[in-house]
């Protein structure tokens, strides 16, 4: 509908080319494994919470990158969320290839051991969520990895003695628009806009 009130809600506003500006996102650590070869790690930005219950995710990989026929070949990988203190691996891991480097090795990140899968998670990362391909979505450059949660593991750390998790202590990173950030101040918690002193 154009009206003249309508055209005064847009002052100040700009149209800009449609694209991936939906941000921050959280940078990830995947790991992924074939049934060959040594165990590789790709930095994913487009990935997510997708269903609560099952508790699912997706992943979107181009299928270029070495990982996308680790993972799926082997149909498991996991998301391993990193904090501040590994930025720089985070982002280097998105930017060499596996075909070419160890990237556990050059990095200097810790293997674990998978719970649920055969996949290595990172230690280093406070957050190691495993995960099985439930089906996969070719969408254009990037093919969607849609997958169930099997297991996590989480840093002891960020566990209180009421079991409760305390991720507000994780600095966790996110990406925007070519840069990572750390998360910072919180600003409310799940329902605060309606809840009654």
């Amino acid at each position: 509908m154009n009206n003249p009130e309508n055209r005064i809600l847009n002052i100040g506003k700009r149209s800009w080319k449609p694209g991936t500006l939906l941000s921050p996102v959280p940078a990830v650590m995947v790991t992924c494994h074939g049934k060959e070869g040594r165990p590789n790690i790709i930095t994913v930005c487009w990935a997510g919470t997708i269903c609560s219950e099952p508790p699912m995710l997706s992943i979107s990989v181009r299928p270029e990158r070495h990982s996308f026929n680790l993972i799926r070949e082997t149909g498991e990988f996991v998301v391993n969320i990193p904090d501040r203190r590994i930025a720089r691996e985070t982002d280097l891991c998105g930017v060499i290839s596996g075909r070419e480097h160890d990237k556990f090795h050059e990095t200097g990140l810790t293997q674990g051991r998978g719970e649920t899968v055969n996949v290595p998670i990172i230690m280093e990362c406070p957050i190691n969520i495993e995960c099985k391909i439930d089906r996969e979505i070719e969408l254009g450059s990037h093919t969607m990895f849609i997958a169930n949660i099997v297991g996590i593991q989480v840093s002891e750390h960020l566990i209180d003695a009421q079991g409760r998790l305390l991720t507000e202590k994780a600095a966790l990173v996110s990406y925007a628009h070519g840069h990572y950030y750390q998360l910072g101040k919180q600003l409310g918690h799940f329902g605060f806009s309606v809840k009654k002193n």
